[in-house]
């Protein structure tokens, strides 16, 4: 009842905005006279005056909406012969509005999205247009381009294809870009670890269309973008693990836990392996990475499977992406878990790597000012796209109803069973020449199905991750006379099967699925292949109660029910109430995958604060006109204070008791600079302090006025880069070391996420505090010849730049598996001063003069 009623008010939302819409399709439409008897020369002048209002401010983008659009739709008439249907142009308007336009398989939202591209780009800023994989970027951007050219923009193409920086640089430097969601992330990545801001290849983050937006933020939003590159820490034997977790038993030594995918090993497993390695205690300190190991090794042995999950090629194990069933060339499982593969493989196991930069989809999404998207599924997930990103989903009405009929489920009590009955299905349709596609859940199970038709003599192609080269190939051919396709969810994702009037007689394509996903977008996309624009076509599930989904989250009601039937061999049930059912586990399945992708953000939002902080400091770092020296002189006097406190001089009440020898001895340690312990006879701990700080600033004055300006702010800019990188690479290390063992926290009645909240807070302020400390050190340390200092300064720069750049190269590129207030906090006046005088602060560095703000918040 309360979800008809959400539905009613959904809908009620729905039909207001697609009616606001059409008010202004009329308006466009009355335009339609006025450009269509312009010729090409006087539309495209007309279009250039828009930008140019636009560009001078004298309109907002809202204001030429609808010229815009209808010179858009004139112009795509003329190039492209292909007139924008009226629903098309209400799609456009969503995209521009900053929402989600669901729209059917068949409606052309490669063409909606010119509508909201070529209006946006009048800003003078670049539009970028995301797409799931390589192919569609090229195949889109290429059709589009010559419509883009004739209304003075220019358009680039970013895929793995494109290596060099200066090619990015070009590309990016279009009115409108094309490109993958991964190239996109990694490059922003990328940029951050650049070390001149004449390489960043994004300028800006204005406007992005995703398509098949479900598909990227909601189904990859579980794996966060990672660069990583060796961790230089000694490898553990991974075949060791391999071999114990092989002699372990199920049941027997450790149960295994699907629905969570989870291996949890027993006393008998524990004592068993213990034996194996040769050790007394499987989880004591010592032995804590070789637990971890055979954690791993045990899922790898026991969750994962081969020609699923992945697939071994040319000696390399290459995950397969759950959703579309494609090979993720280059992305790797983290926490050793990929090595664990290797090792059960028998291939060459690579070293584990730590992470240099991650960020989620979801945060990096969030950087654009505004955010659209379009897909033909999108509403079962509209609560989170308005939770997470705050996007609104828009359903529009198809330009031709639909006549596809959408069959209920055939369930069978065994898979083999469904595999004859699909074998028979097709063969009845093959033999009339009705072309079919059949969908399946995994490699192996196309595999399978493809042994079954072989045996059957049916022509026949597969479309799995094996042959994604060739899929535009495979997949145009499958609405032919006779074709029988199979293919992963692959299939499902901006791939057109058009159909010949003698195939549309014939009943249209004819779509099977052979087992249902977990997430129902993913399966109404494999429906969506039959039945666009109207045509005919029929899509049916044939289920099996070994089917994963049933036997994992299926209610016991199903095989209740088959079983009062009394079902023979070959027999099925088939009824809306099983179908619903099978609709109830897949909602089970989507809650928890929602839960993970809220949970993954919660920990990144944390993380986020702290890596937007460390961008920004980072790029005034490579502002050449930035200039470093009051952050030095505050940086310094932090840096004296907290060597004043490792010294600990002020534990005696009098100067007589003050221990001179070890403040001497730091002074000489941290900043490289000799101070006689006579020189602080009978000064009191403000003088002393004050006698340190001026020496100090005169000894670097000293060796620095030897440099020109420019050399000097160079060398410190670049001090400061390299510790900063260092310092924020290391503090990335730890946080991936506290968010695995965080979840251990709850055992002990606490919320993970708060004391994960707590720990990093704190581990920032040290981060901030060891950048301080570490850039002023090495400015005070580093020592330049007298001859020649500024050629040398200037060498001694460039090196460490070429070092700095030399240590980006062969990296590794994974997707792998509130707001947090990252200011520290002021010292009170009444505060006991952290210098450890044991003086109240006002009394001693919090002063007037230049001890001020020793914790400062800049680093």
């Amino acid at each position: 009842m309360i979800q008809t009623l959400i539905g009613k008010i959904i809908g009620t939302r729905n039909d207001k905005l697609i009616k606001k819409y059409q008010k202004r399709v009329q308006a466009i439409n009355a335009l339609e006279s006025k450009y269509e008897v312009m010729s090409d020369e006087t539309l495209q002048n007309e279009f250039n005056a828009l930008k140019i209002s636009v560009q001078n401010n004298e309109k907002k983008l809202d204001d030429v909406l609808e010229d815009s659009f209808a010179i858009t739709r004139e112009a795509s008439k003329r190039i492209l012969n292909m007139r924008h249907f009226d629903v098309q142009l209400i799609g456009g308007m969503v995209l521009h509005d900053g929402k989600i336009a669901e729209m059917k398989t068949g409606e052309g939202k490669t063409l909606v999205a010119t509508l909201a591209v070529a209006l946006n780009a009048m800003s003078a800023k670049s539009v970028h247009v995301v797409t799931v994989n390589d192919y569609l970027a090229n195949r889109d951007a290429n059709q589009m381009q010559p419509l883009y050219n004739f209304l003075g923009y220019t358009i680039g193409v970013i895929t793995a294809e494109v290596k060099d920086d200066n090619q990015r640089l070009q590309v990016y430097a279009n009115h409108i870009v094309y490109g993958t969601n991964n190239e996109f992330g990694f490059d922003y990545l990328r940029d951050n670890m650049k070390y001149s801001l004449d390489q960043k290849v994004q300028k800006e983050h204005f406007f992005a269309i995703v398509d098949e937006v479900d598909s990227i933020l909601i189904d990859e939003a579980r794996t966060p973008l990672i660069i990583s590159g060796p961790v230089n820490r000694k490898m553990e034997n991974y075949e060791s693990a391999n071999k114990v977790a092989k002699n372990l038993k199920p049941q027997e030594d450790f149960t295994i836990d699907e629905k969570n995918r989870v291996i949890l090993i027993n006393e008998n497993g524990i004592k068993k392996a213990e034996e194996l390695f040769k050790i007394d205690n499987l989880y004591s300190i010592e032995n804590a990475a070789l637990s971890h190991h055979l954690d791993q090794a045990l899922k790898a042995n026991f969750l994962f499977a081969k020609d699923k999950d992945y697939v071994v090629q040319e000696g390399e194990v290459i995950i397969v992406d759950e959703f579309t069933g494609r090979l993720s060339e280059g992305r790797r499982f983290s926490e050793g878990l990929h090595q664990a593969l290797e090792a059960k493989e028998g291939v060459k196991i690579k070293e584990e790597s730590q992470t240099l930069a991650d960020i989620t989809f979801q945060n990096y999404f969030r950087l654009y000012e505004k955010l659209s998207g379009m897909t033909g599924t999108a509403q079962t997930e509209a609560s989170e796209f308005l939770q997470i990103y705050n996007l609104e989903v828009v359903s529009i009405p198809t330009n031709v109803p639909i006549r596809r009929k959408d069959l209920n489920d055939l369930i069978y009590k065994s898979e083999q069973e469904k595999f004859e009955a699909v074998i028979d299905k097709i063969k009845e349709l093959y033999s009339k020449g009705q072309p079919v596609l059949v969908g399946t859940a995994s490699i192996e199970k196309s595999e399978v199905l493809h042994e079954f038709l072989q045996k059957q003599r049916i022509p026949h192609t597969v479309l799995n991750a094996k042959q994604h080269t060739k899929e535009a190939e495979i997949i145009k051919d499958a609405g032919k006379k006779g074709a029988v396709t199979i293919a992963t969810n692959m299939a499902g994702r901006g791939v057109d099967i058009k159909l010949e009037e003698e195939i549309k007689q014939l009943g249209g394509l004819y779509i099977i699925g052979t087992e249902r996903h977990e997430s129902r977008r993913i399966d109404n996309q494999l429906r969506g292949r039959s039945g666009r624009q109207g045509d005919p076509g029929t899509s049916q599930f044939y289920l099996s109660l070994e089917d994963p989904l049933l036997r994992i989250f299926g209610s016991d009601r199903i095989k209740g029910v088959m079983e009062k039937l009394g079902l023979k061999n070959g027999e099925h049930i088939e009824s809306g109430l099983v179908t619903r059912s099978v609709e109830n586990a897949q909602k089970k399945v989507e809650n928890l995958h929602f839960e993970s992708r809220k949970h993954l953000l919660e920990y990144d939002d944390v993380a986020n604060e702290q890596r937007k902080t460390v961008y920004k400091f980072r790029n005034e770092l490579l502002d050449t006109s930035y200039h470093m020296g009051n952050r030095i002189t505050e940086n310094r006097e932090y840096a004296l204070c907290e060597s004043l406190k490792r010294a600990q001089i002020f534990q005696g009440d009098t100067p007589e008791n003050f221990n001179l020898e070890a403040l001497s001895a730091i002074i000489q340690e941290d900043f490289g600079i000799q101070i006689q312990k006579n020189m602080f006879n009978d000064l009191n701990d403000e003088a002393i302090y004050q006698l340190i700080s001026d020496k100090l600033t005169q000894t670097y004055e000293e060796k620095m006025s030897s440099l020109g300006a420019e050399q000097r702010n160079e060398i410190e800019r670049i001090i400061y880069l390299q510790v900063l990188d260092n310092t924020w690479r290391e503090h990335l290390y730890t946080m991936d070391n506290l968010k695995t063992g965080i979840g251990l926290r709850g055992y002990n009645q606490k919320d993970p996420l708060v004391e994960y909240k707590k720990e990093s807070y704190n581990l920032f302020l040290e981060l901030i505090e060891s950048i301080k400390l570490e850039a002023i050190k090495t400015l005070h340390i580093i020592q330049f010849q007298a001859e020649n200092t500024q050629a040398q300064a200037q060498d001694s720069a460039q090196k460490i730049l070429e070092e700095l750049e030399e240590s980006q190269e062969n990296l590794d590129y994974n997707i792998d598996e509130i707001e947090l207030d990252i200011n520290p906090k002021k010292i009170s006046r009444n505060d006991l001063c952290p210098c450890g005088s044991g003086k109240k602060y006002k009394q001693c560095h919090g002063k007037s003069g230049p001890k001020k703000g020793l914790l400062a918040n800049n680093v």
